[in-house]
């Protein structure tokens, strides 16, 4: 007769174990109880194996890796570790056919497949496919970041991010993508960039079917079907649906730009500015449009080109009925409708719709032209207005009316032009209530209603509210001028 199997349950979160002994470790969570002591440094553990590893500390490290150097308090350690070098992932999913080096790895893998998360935050209820996961989640809600790096004192809530953050300073990447030769700091960053090569996208969205290359990005889309924002700004209060996210906006608060240029010491808040910002000194331009052949420095600016081509326009302003081929142009037109300018100019109080206003404002009042124009020698504030400028030699106009056929070399003109042909007037007059098709008129026709009047004769002080009308009546005083 077969012996029916005991489970001993946790009174606490109903957790089941086969043995007494596990289900009296597992309760050390809960009390927070660390009964084992080194007698070395006095830290304290949960279970005696964990003790055992970290006296190995003080004793010495036995086991090191023949090819790199490396040591391991574990034999177990040092195997798995070995496997980086020979690339052997002996454990395989026999769902997909994925393979991976630990057996720990195809374990939480096939989770993506069951849609198993068996490990749940007891402060939010969120659940997870691993206990790794859940830990460092739960440090978002106490704040505690225990991983402090050495060189710069920055801390961090889980190892991981403290190793990759190392990698700034060391500049060390030791993935290497076998098809191209990119290296990477971190593992899952390789594995992400090698989805570029094969195509493969095997997160699906069961929501729209959207599919992804990691599983990150499906959590993050989601959450514009959900609308959840689960990352708060302390500072303002503003949330955010990526941690990622919320990390770059407090940048704003604190005015930290930890990646810096080599070559002219420029510093970023981001990575890929960094990266973007580099290319205007190679020169390198890696993305290619397959239609018009023009290539480009960014891969976000080539998708957004292609629109041009397409016609696409993805995002719809839910007040107006416009749409826009980039989400930059649709969030900016929504602050038309609020009102709001959150960028501020700590200078002259100037307030703008997006930071990037701010920045190139800011330049007037530095003086700062750090891109000149090869041909004619002017220099300007921003590349983009270089871009521009430079179509006046070479006499491009790569904006095409689909309508009539003109072309315009600047793709505000375009658009501006285009409402010819609708008759949208999106600017209206908050005061009278007139529409305007283009923001400029709007606010040269304010100015009938507030009596401004900025432009100023240096001759003889009258003031005007367009510059058109200054520039007429300059004519009078060269007239005088040549009486005389």
């Amino acid at each position: 007769m077969r012996k029916e199997m005991t489970s001993y349950d946790c009174d606490i979160c109903t957790k089941s174990f086969s043995k007494k002994s596990y289900l009296n470790v597992h309760k050390h969570i809960h009390t927070g109880e660390n009964p084992y002591h080194c007698e070395i440094c006095g830290k304290s553990f949960t279970r005696s194996g964990s003790l055992s590893t970290h006296q190995s500390i003080h004793i010495g490290i036995p086991y090191s890796c023949d090819i790199c150097g490396k040591s391991f308090s574990l034999s177990n350690d040092l195997k798995k570790h070995k496997y980086i070098h020979t690339g052997e992932k002996p454990y395989h999913c026999d769902i997909c056919g994925k393979t991976f080096s630990r057996n720990y790895d195809l374990t939480a893998h096939k989770r993506i497949h069951t849609g198993e998360r068996p490990y749940y935050c007891d402060i939010c209820g969120k659940s997870f496919t691993d206990s790794s996961q859940t830990t460092a989640h739960k440090r978002t809600h106490t704040g505690e970041k225990p991983y402090h790096c050495d060189i710069c004192g920055k801390s961090f809530s889980g190892s991981s991010s403290l190793t990759q953050h190392i990698c700034i300073h060391t500049g060390e990447k030791p993935y290497q993508c076998d098809i191209c030769g990119k290296s990477f700091s971190q593992k899952g960053a390789l594995t992400t960039h090698k989805h570029i090569h094969t195509g493969e996208k095997p997160c699906h969205c069961d929501i729209c079917g959207k599919t992804f290359s990691h599983n990150h990005c499906l959590t993050a889309h989601k959450r514009i079907h959900t609308g959840e924002k689960p990352y708060h700004c302390d500072i303002c209060g503003k949330s955010f649906s990526l941690n990622n996210g919320l990390k770059k906006h407090q940048r704003i608060h604190t005015g930290e730009k930890p990646y810096h240029c080599g070559f002219c010491s420029k510093s970023f808040s981001e990575s890929f500015n960094l990266s973007a910002h580099k290319r205007t000194h190679t020169g390198e331009k890696p993305h290619l449009c397959d239609i018009c052949g023009k290539s480009f420095s960014e891969s976000c600016s080539l998708t957004q080109h292609k629109r041009i081509h397409t016609g696409e326009k993805p995002y719809q302003c839910d007040i107006c009925g416009k749409s826009f081929s980039a989400n930059s142009s649709f969030t900016r037109h929504k602050r038309i409708h609020k009102g709001d300018k959150p960028c501020h100019c700590d200078i002259c109080g100037k307030s703008f719709y997006e930071n990037d206003d701010l920045k190139k404002h800011k330049l007037i009042h530095t003086g700062e032209k750090t891109y000149p124009c090869d041909i004619c020698g002017k220099s300007f504030y921003q590349n983009t207005t270089l871009t521009r400028h430079k179509r006046i030699h070479t006499g491009e106009k790569p904006y095409l009316c689909d309508i009539c056929g003109k072309s315009f070399s600047r793709r505000n003109d375009l658009n501006i032009h285009k409402r010819i042909h609708t008759g949208e007037k999106a600017y209206p007059c908050d005061i009278c209530g007139k529409l305007f098709s283009r923001r400029n008129d709007l606010k040269k026709h304010k100015r009938i209603h507030t009596g401004e009047k900025p432009y100023h004769c240096d001759v003889c002080g009258k003031s005007f509210s367009q510059t058109s009308s200054l520039m007429k009546h300059k004519v009078i005083h060269t007239r005088e001028e040549g009486k005389v």
